[in-house]
């Protein structure tokens, strides 16, 4: 692996973690330690640690250690505020360049979400979701709205995380499915309803009064994001 992947490995590794909030807001994020467990330099970490403070995933200094970003209830407001324009944009973007082909990606998309809901761990149907919103915002053809909307995404895992009760895989594959269905009938009116509609149930969920504690040591979550096993697990039948 050269130096470049490796670096954009341990960005992917930390990203990952932090969005599947088994690094919870407020952990600290040593150099070393991370270096250690996701076998690069503090170099290379440092580098991931900057991408990811450029995101609003951590909270960097040059004289203190890291630690995941621990967002306001002004902050989570603003984003979800934010997060709501950009995506009824996306949903008209998107409808503007249509093809069945984009159809058969979003369903393909939604049949990962519904196989996780079964067999994996909330955190990872919760990740799934986001990222159905971050290939919509691809479908769009705006390279910077993708970007932006990524962005917002990963930031509202952390506001799940401090504020927010269990991801609800059923009723996000329901109303993904929902969606789809209005954008293949070039539904304008309605798809920008079910987007609004979803995502402030997103919202709901995501601002509850209620603060996590962090489960798991730093080195155990680094060593399985470091090796691309995050935290699958079945769940009870």
């Amino acid at each position: 692996m050269t130096e470049p992947s490796k670096a954009g490995a341990a960005y992917l590794a930390i990203k990952h973690a932090i969005i599947e909030q088994a690094l919870t807001p407020g952990t600290k994020l040593p150099e070393d330690v991370l270096g250690t467990h996701l076998s690069v330099s503090r170099t290379l970490i440092r580098e991931a640690l900057a991408r990811l403070a450029a995101e609003g995933l951590v909270e960097a200094g040059r004289k203190r250690t890291a630690t995941v970003a621990q967002p306001s209830r002004a902050e989570a407001q603003s984003v979800f505020e934010v997060r709501a324009c950009l995506e009824r944009e996306v949903v008209r973007l998107v409808l503007a360049r249509w093809t069945p082909a984009m159809g058969a990606a979003l369903e393909g998309h939604v049949r990962h979400e519904d196989e996780a809901a079964r067999t994996q761990a909330p955190a990872v149907c919760a990740r799934l979701a986001g990222e159905f919103h971050i290939k919509l915002a691809q479908l769009s053809g705006n390279a910077v709205m993708e970007r932006y909307v990524s962005e917002l995404v990963s930031r509202c895992s952390l506001i799940l995380a401090i504020y927010g009760k269990p991801h609800a895989s059923d009723c996000a594959i329901d109303e993904h499915r929902a969606l789809i269905e209005a954008l293949r009938r070039g539904d304008e009116k309605a798809a920008v309803k079910l987007m609004v509609a979803h995502l402030d149930g997103v919202q709901g969920r995501a601002l509850m009064p209620e603060n996590k504690p962090v489960d798991d040591d730093l080195g155990a979550i680094l060593t399985r994001y470091a090796a691309g096993q995050p935290t699958v697990r079945r769940r009870a039948a």
